[in-house]
């Protein structure tokens, strides 16, 4: 058994020995319950600064929770201790003078000090069997114990009408089941199972949605489209402030005003993704007491594993799984701490020359308007990426349904008033470029625009590819910002902004973010990026403006009336300005 695989077993031991559910431990060592039970399913691997966390929360060295579940559990504090099994099956027998008859028992209720102890020493491999499904692990070795009939065990559940004898042991009091978040129940088509609507077991509020044969709305997300959420309460000031100080509140979203979003078959749906966000918010500013300035430092210090836990939540119920830490490609290794890698991203830095020379001849005046494309990185989710490990295919060939990086020779681009596709590209010869570069050369090599011809694929690394793998974060998080930017609330509009801008600069080899390592990612969503502000320059030129510069991400700057080509506004499609200057001219 592999470190890794003793470590699952200690965690889920620990939780059982102290009655923690996923949930409780995941807030204590702050990670999200999804994050908690793909760590323990082997999905995820628990980090060395996880370790440190478990260790400090279970007031144990490292060193012993490391040694395995029966060492651990051993050097539990006796404090933490749980008097219950998994909060339903009693173990510890508790005194009461006050009764003076037991209640009714179950199996465990009744067995001998010496078979509570088997009951309680293999729950951990029980629990890893039933996936940390407690009530299953425990019924599975009470089970296993009552095959053998040992004395004081009931190999089967009295029932309820049966009055036990009184022994002078009275067992304590049997504590209510616990009741987790769970995925929707699913039909044989993969469908969520729906019925008439009834009051979840979590919130109260009426579902339509079952998971484990109950009332629940999935995954524990019960702010719905049906509940709008209420104007978070204005904070009162501490007592120490000016009685006539008013803290803000976080401005709020009266989602029945608006059209109910679709959701998707399977998994949380966009609305309960966007009110995880807002109920974020407000909880921070509560915290803060309406400090919006204090409030955002704390959104954006956090906002790398909120957003890798809104996209753990967007994968589920999707189609593919993907892989999370691909195999080293020697492409994509960084040549040193500071240097790049061989992957060359199209980036943008041009300006047309004829206008400049124009102006160096004394004429003009060109009125020139600065454009931004809006949240250039979150439109940029719409791109193909590769799902699995990248294969490498030595033959140069080209298949639509996959994605990666290739090694080409780029075409000769011969048109002076529009910038290069291929960027600020000095260097001659083949290099390599990602998918979306690629894909944007051929569809200007084709019949529609023929403005160049086809590259030259030499190799690639690829893998089958999907434009809908980042589709659900993204509509969540477009969601949230369009609602935001509607209610004038920028603490939100800027917590979404540094979500998605952090996502795509972390998801590659970044020490800020270990839940994922795919570099190939990150490039391909900047090139995607860059190439959607090619397509926007070139419809700008193609409707008689003039371009004049392309820079950076989002910077387009043209001439002439672009109000008759692009609409103004704040949505992902629309472009807005950001300045206005003068070229030449006296």
């Amino acid at each position: 058994m592999s470190t890794e695989d003793l470590l699952r077993l200690t965690v889920s031991a620990l939780m059982a020995r102290t009655g923690e559910t996923q949930g409780d431990l995941a807030a204590a060592v702050g990670l999200s319950q999804t994050q908690v039970s793909r760590k323990q399913k082997g999905q995820r691997n628990w980090s060395l600064d996880d370790c440190d966390r478990l260790a400090a929360h279970w007031e144990m060295p490292v060193l012993d929770l490391l040694a395995g579940p029966t060492h651990a559990a051993s050097r539990l504090p006796a404090h933490r201790v749980s008097a219950t099994l998994g909060g339903a099956q009693t173990l510890l027998a508790v005194p009461d003078p006050t009764r003076k008859q037991a209640p009714k028992a179950t199996a465990t209720d009744t067995a001998s000090p010496d078979v509570r102890d088997a009951v309680a020493q293999p729950i951990g491999n029980e629990l890893a069997r039933h996936d940390g499904n407690r009530e299953a692990a425990t019924q599975a070795v009470v089970d296993r114990a009552g095959q053998g009939s040992p004395p004081g065990v009931l190999p089967e559940r009295p029932a309820a009408d049966v009055e036990l004898p009184d022994t002078g042991r009275v067992p304590a009091p049997v504590a209510a089941p616990v009741v987790e978040p769970a995925g929707p129940d699913l039909n044989a088509d993969g469908s969520n199972v729906r019925e008439a609507p009834a009051p979840c077991v979590l919130c109260g509020h009426a579902t339509p949605y079952r998971a484990a044969g109950r009332p629940q709305h999935p995954w524990g997300l019960c702010q719905t489209a049906t509940t709008p959420v209420p104007a978070p309460a204005p904070v009162p000031a501490p007592a120490s402030a000016p009685a006539d100080v008013e803290h803000p509140a976080a401005p709020a979203v009266d989602t029945a005003l608006r059209p109910a979003r679709a959701r998707d078959d399977a998994g949380p749906g966009i609305d309960e993704l966007t009110g995880r966000i807002r109920r974020t918010v407000a909880d921070v500013l509560e915290e803060k007491a309406g400090d919006l300035e204090a409030a955002q430092t704390v959104l954006i210090r956090r906002a790398i594993p909120d957003v890798m836990a809104l996209f753990d939540l967007s994968r589920v119920g999707g189609r593919y799984e993907h892989t999370v830490f691909m195999r080293e490609v020697a492409i994509l290794q960084k040549r040193s701490q500071k240097a790049a890698d061989e992957i060359w991203e199209a980036r943008p830095k041009w300006r047309n020359e004829t206008i400049f020379q124009s102006v160096k001849k004394g004429e003009g005046p060109f009125e020139v308007t600065a454009l931004d494309a809006n949240a250039a990185y979150l439109a940029a989710f719409k791109a193909h990426l590769p799902i699995g490990r990248l294969e490498h295919d030595p033959t140069g060939s080209w298949d639509p349904k996959r994605s990666g990086v290739y090694l080409i020779t780029p075409p000769t681009w011969q048109h002076p008033d529009l910038p290069n596709p291929m960027g600020a590209r000095r260097e001659a010869g083949p290099v390599w470029v990602t998918g979306p570069t690629l894909r944007l050369l051929l569809r200007l090599a084709g019949p529609k625009y023929a403005l160049c011809g086809a590259p030259t694929i030499h190799e690639s690394y690829t893998s089958g590819s999907t434009e809908g793998l980042l589709e659900k974060l993204r509509r969540a998080l477009a969601a949230a910002r369009e609602d935001a930017i509607a209610a004038g609330d920028t603490l939100t509009t800027e917590y979404v902004k540094a979500m998605y801008a952090k996502f795509v600069s972390t998801i590659g080899q970044s020490s800020a973010n270990r839940e994922i390592c795919r570099p190939d990612w990150t490039h391909i969503l900047r090139s995607q990026a860059f190439a959607n502000l090619w397509l926007k320059a070139h419809k700008a030129h193609s409707a008689g403006l003039t371009v004049v510069r392309m820079q950076g991400t989002d910077e387009l700057h043209v001439t002439g009336d672009w109000h008759t080509v692009f609409t103004e506004g704040r949505q992902l499609t629309d472009m807005k300005a950001k300045e206005t200057y003068t070229l030449g001219g006296k």
